[in-house]
């Protein structure tokens, strides 16, 4: 099951894409995904609704961000080789750990607002992964 977020910005529902690629509306089953409602009972239980049976959603409606309000956005920097060679950097031998501002996670379609005073734009392709488990100190091979 694929889970996404349709609607207006800030007024996004939650939905699933089901077999048949048709977009089915989860509200009257969950308010929305955020990390507080998606918990192992929630996604066990929506992993077992009869999408069929929930209404269907136009294809045209725009897709938001994947989650709403995550918690925290931590980035790496320079993680691929190539990426350090072409900023002119040499690659790290320990990983570059940094944070984003939540308010910077978009749906797929949408624009990127640049200031007027910006200078220079970077564009990357960058990886969303909802960890189901809170974790810490845990060696390599716990986690």
């Amino acid at each position: 099951m694929k889970l996404l977020r349709v609607g207006n910005k800030g007024k996004e529902k939650p939905a699933a894409l089901d077999t048949n690629s048709k977009i089915r509306d989860l509200s009257s089953v969950i308010k929305d995904l955020t990390p507080d409602n998606l918990t192992h009972s929630t996604i066990e239980k929506l992993k077992n609704l009869d999408l069929k049976n929930l209404p269907e959603l136009s294809n045209s409606e725009r897709i938001g961000s994947c989650i709403s309000n995550p918690g925290k956005f931590v980035a790496i920097g320079l993680n691929y080789s190539d990426h350090a060679e072409e900023t002119g950097a040499k690659v790290p031998s320990e990983p570059i750990v940094f944070m984003k501002a939540t308010s910077c996670v978009n749906g797929p379609n949408d624009d990127i607002e640049i200031t007027s005073y910006s200078k220079k734009l970077d564009w990357e392709v960058e990886l969303g992964i909802v960890i189901g488990k809170e974790a810490k100190n845990i060696s390599e091979k716990d986690s």
